[in-house]
């Protein structure tokens, strides 16, 4: 292939399309109440998430701006809302503890470059292969860490060190207990009530703004001794590299892997749940990765963080009637006139609202309903959902996907084990009805083991079989009939290449029946039918196995009399 030629087709295919942007001129009006909405939905999950990450408020609002923007315009989704999110606050909160600011900004860079190359590899369509119960897994360990994560704020207590979630948590309620604020945990616990149970009341209603507002009134009327995110930079900061340190870029290379990942995943996993939420709408995986990408390029120029797909905020776009891609673009339009008109009311936004807020969101990502399914599907998947969130909140998130997704793998393989069988048939299915008298039969039984090998023949199952088929009884003739056998790899082509060696070796004749066509070749790469084919012992069908069974040992006197098989009577059953 020509690599040369390929850039510009790969290039052209996760671009924006007039077809694409011409979307954005259906129906103004919704797209413009939806952005609207979505944006008083997003400033205090930007605050939050921000200030969470240990970046900062404006880094969360500068990313929410550019990101939004930037992912708009050049994402898969017509319907997706991008910017800094919980999940990726998990990530982040390691890496400035480790490295500080300018690492997570360079990190945010690094993934944006990871996610771009992804785009070009056509790595949109991966996300299939993901389990639901890894993803409701980790969604719920996120939910978990989120929590732990608000409350130094929502307990009015200074962030103790350290990178483990519950630890900290621990150590913020240990200083609690010296030394109350009682203020802060009332305001948090108040946001966080207002938003549970105005949702379910009004869920049209942005509570998330009218909680903090009101919390944010309350502070400044009643003087309550709580601490406020304080001073905000009105705009955002000039484009810079300033924070680039080329000499950590190698000591940061896994983290970039490791957000790079979370993006893609979480973004989507968003775009899906928009489609399913619209009537026609279809993302596309490539250019959503490539949107991503752009946007996490873009953001640390400007102070932000690494950004994604946000599932909360493209929910309430499609649901306030967005159309077109042109409602995400409002909702970044208006956060930046808020960073620039408001940044001095945004700055007297208490944190203990803020992580009330978090809370809430928190609480609001454990679907219960889709826990209980999941629960009750079978133990396996519930085992992966728990041992996927406790991945989660022990190490982090990418930890938790590759845990998730060895433990669905090993199960999936012992579905496939259990799948495969051996079984011993009798002989009379495959003859006519004239060799179907007692006295045969209970002859040929004494003789001849007709096996009927059910399923897929990899690995999982390799080494059962070998055993149940080398433990037949001692018998002349083995009939290995392979007509069920619906995929088979080097592992099992290998054991049933052994299983014949050791039944020729033991003296037995070997007959194979109904090899597919599509099998032919991991058996003879491995030579595992050479010498059976070679002394004529593989056959088209099982009645010629018997009929050549017949004749082997009529030559050796263990049958005699006449047999309709071999006196130019046929049969078509295959096997």
């Amino acid at each position: 292939m020509n690599v040369a030629a390929s850039v510009p087709g790969r290039l052209r295919a996760v671009l924006p399309n007039r077809e694409t942007l011409a979307t954005m001129g259906r129906s103004p009006r919704k797209d413009l109440i939806a952005g609207l909405t979505v944006a008083i939905v997003a400033l205090p999950l930007a605050l939050g998430f921000g200030i969470s990450s240990g970046a900062g408020a404006e880094a969360g609002l500068a990313t929410a701006v550019v990101a939004g923007a930037l992912a708009a315009v050049f994402g898969g989704s017509n319907l997706q809302v991008s910017g800094p999110t919980g999940a990726m606050t998990v990530v982040l909160v390691p890496i400035v503890a480790r490295y500080g600011t300018g690492g997570v900004l360079t990190v945010g860079l690094l993934a944006g470059v990871v996610l771009v190359l992804l785009a070009f590899a056509r790595a949109g369509r991966w996300m299939a292969y993901v389990p639901v119960p890894v993803v409701e897994g980790f969604t719920l360990g996120i939910a978990g860490v989120i929590a732990l994560q608000q409350v130094p704020g929502a307990l009015g207590v200074a962030k103790p060190d350290g990178d483990n979630p519950a630890v900290v948590a621990a150590e913020a309620v240990r200083a609690f207990v010296g030394t109350p604020h009682w203020a802060a945990l009332a305001v948090a616990l108040a946001v966080a009530a207002v938003m549970l149970i105005g949702v379910r009341i009004r869920p049209a209603v942005p509570f998330s703004l009218v909680a903090v507002v009101a919390a944010t009134l309350a502070a400044a009327v009643t003087d309550l001794p709580v601490a406020t995110i304080g001073h905000l930079p009105a705009g955002l900061p000039a484009p810079s590299l300033g924070f680039l340190d080329l000499s950590a870029v190698p000591a940061l290379l896994p983290s970039a892997l490791a957000v790079a990942a979370l993006a893609a995943l979480e973004s989507l996993m968003s775009a899906t749940a928009a489609d399913a939420m619209s009537v026609s709408e279809r993302h596309d995986g490539d250019r959503e990765l490539f949107g991503q990408g752009l946007a996490n390029l873009a953001a640390p120029l400007f102070g932000g963080v690494a950004a994604t797909g946000a599932i909360a905020r493209t929910a309430v776009n499609v649901r306030s009637g967005a159309v077109s891609r042109l409602a995400a673009l409002v909702h970044a339009a208006v956060l930046a006139v808020i960073v620039f008109a408001a940044a001095p009311l945004v700055a007297g936004i208490p944190l203990a609202a803020l992580a009330g807020v978090l809370l809430a969101t928190a609480v609001r990502m454990v679907e219960v309903g889709s826990l209980r399914a999941l629960a009750r599907t079978g133990r396996g998947e519930a085992a992966v959902l728990l041992l996927t969130a406790a991945a989660t909140l022990a190490f982090d998130l990418v930890t938790a996907v590759v845990v998730g997704l060895l433990v669905s793998g090993v199960l999936a393989l012992a579905a496939v084990a259990r799948a495969a069988r051996v079984e011993q048939v009798p002989l009379h299915a495959d003859l006519p009805p004239a060799d179907h008298h007692d006295e045969e039969q209970a002859l040929l039984a004494e003789h001849i083991v007709a096996y009927r090998i059910d399923g897929p023949l990899l690995f999982a199952a390799a080494h059962r079989f070998l055993l149940e088929l080398t433990e037949s009884a001692e018998v002349d003739v083995v009939i290995l009939r392979m007509s069920r056998v619906s995929v088979i790899d080097a592992s099992g082509a290998t054991v049933l290449g052994d299983a014949i060696g050791r039944l020729r070796r033991r003296g037995t004749l070997v007959l194979v029946s109904g090899v597919r066509d599509e099998h032919h070749r991991p058996l003879d790469a491995l030579g595992v039918l050479d010498a059976p084919r070679a002394d004529g012992h593989v056959f088209a069908t099982t009645p010629e196995a018997i009929a050549h069974a017949r004749a082997h040992l009529r030559a050796r006197g263990a049958v005699t009399g006449p047999s309709a098989l071999t006196s130019g009577t046929t049969t078509r059953t295959t096997g």
